[in-house]
């Protein structure tokens, strides 16, 4: 059973937590803290798989009490409750929370983001990744996009649209961006696909906030960039979403679809990410053992798991469209999905095997799942795409 800590000073949303979710009673181990030390304490008298707490409690604050569970146990799903109000506190909490949930909240939402974090976590078993993905700060930048973000935002000059450019750019500011656009804080009626649309809906502002302040953005060092080979990566990721568009724009996927494709593509790597900036000489052995039995398998023996099932984990838990992170959970192997018909994950998994397979491509392509869903015969009109483009290049 899974077990659950709600954190608030107020005894009323308490009880109200309380009543809303006693359905889930058999499902889940409740408990509840009325301060940040109670809940510590608690914590410390046995593991817990998910907290939830406030944003503004005397004593310790939310922020404060989710980085202290971040510290204790990283495995530890966080998510942070918080009025529509308080904008500010809550680019202090994208460093250690996963989830932001705005008060007051429907029981179905929580219940909702709460299902599907522990759906997630079911599909990784390794507690090892578990707290080095739970655990987890920011994703690394480049040095040189870090390097011009900072430089455009801090520009009097500084252009909503120009910091959109870098960002889409980016894998790791991508990702984080799209985390907090798509949290149930915001309460967006559709999910947000575009990092230009995230970017004009947050302003300047709150990403100065973001870049600046709140040090969600981050940089590896050259080193780590080098021996990962994280600037070829992140060519590789801009290649695949750019291609993966293409494809379902061709299926006619116009519109969000379309877009899923192509952010799904920018992402699909993002686990290499994660590995590489938090265990940089494993995962640089990994890649030197993949030239012998190819990227998935020595990531699995290296560290349990591939990049696809990190990646994904991750995504998901920090709220990421379904799409998106079935796509990035399938993108090698996506037979193991339940597609039916034409998706964005088909667009990655064609665009990936074609960007990175070069002669081998045919090989990386899972013709069965083509057939399966009754689009094998676009498979040579996708390939010209590809050509085409590397004829451009």
């Amino acid at each position: 059973m899974k077990s659950i800590l709600f954190v608030d000073d107020e005894p009323n949303v308490l009880d109200g937590l309380r009543r809303m979710l006693r359905p889930m009673r058999n499902e889940w181990e409740m408990r509840f803290a009325a301060s940040g030390a109670e809940a510590l304490a608690l914590l410390e008298a046995g593991p817990c798989d998910l907290v939830v707490a406030d944003m503004r409690m005397p004593g310790m604050t939310g922020v404060e009490l989710l980085e202290a569970v971040q510290a204790r146990r990283p495995e530890t799903v966080r998510i942070i409750l918080s009025g529509h109000s308080e904008m500010v506190a809550v680019l202090q909490t994208v460093r250690s929370a996963h989830q932001f949930l705005a008060k007051p909240c429907e029981a179905e939402t929580v219940r909702a983001t709460i299902s599907r974090a522990f759906a997630l976590r079911a599909r990784l078993r390794d507690e090892g990744l578990v707290a080095l993905v739970a655990g987890l700060k920011s994703l690394p930048s480049l040095p040189a996009l870090y390097q011009e973000i900072t430089a455009e935002i801090d520009s009097p000059d500084g252009s909503v649209a120009r910091v959109g450019e870098i960002i889409a750019r980016d894998v790791a500011m991508t990702a984080k961006l799209l985390q907090l656009v798509n949290s149930a804080f915001f309460g967006l009626p559709r999910a947000v696909n575009r990092v230009g649309d995230a970017v004009a809906y947050l302003g300047l502002d709150v990403l100065r906030a973001l870049v600046l302040t709140s040090g969600v953005f981050s940089h590896c060092d050259e080193k780590t960039a080098r021996s990962c080979r994280l600037e070829e990566l992140w060519r590789h990721s801009a290649e695949v979403g750019a291609l993966a568009r293409r494809i379902a724009r061709a299926q006619g996927c116009e519109g969000k679809l379309a877009e899923i494709a192509m952010m799904a593509g920018m992402l699909h790597d993002v686990g290499r990410v994660l590995l590489a900036a938090n265990r940089p000489q494993e995962y640089a052995a990994a890649l030197a053992r993949a030239q012998e039995i190819g990227t998935a398998a020595a990531e699995r023996e290296a560290f349990g798991h591939s990049h696809a099932e990190v990646g994904a984990y991750l995504m998901g838990i920090w709220g990421l469209p379904d799409l998106i992170v079935e796509a990035i959970a399938y993108h090698h192997a996506p037979g193991e999905s339940q597609d039916a018909g034409f998706t964005p994950l088909t667009a990655v998994h064609v665009a990936d095997a074609l960007c990175d397979g070069g002669a081998d491509a045919d090989s990386r392509i899972d013709a069965g799942y083509l057939a399966r869903i009754g689009v094998a015969d676009a498979l040579d009109a996708w390939r010209a795409m590809y050509d085409e483009h590397e004829e451009a290049a």
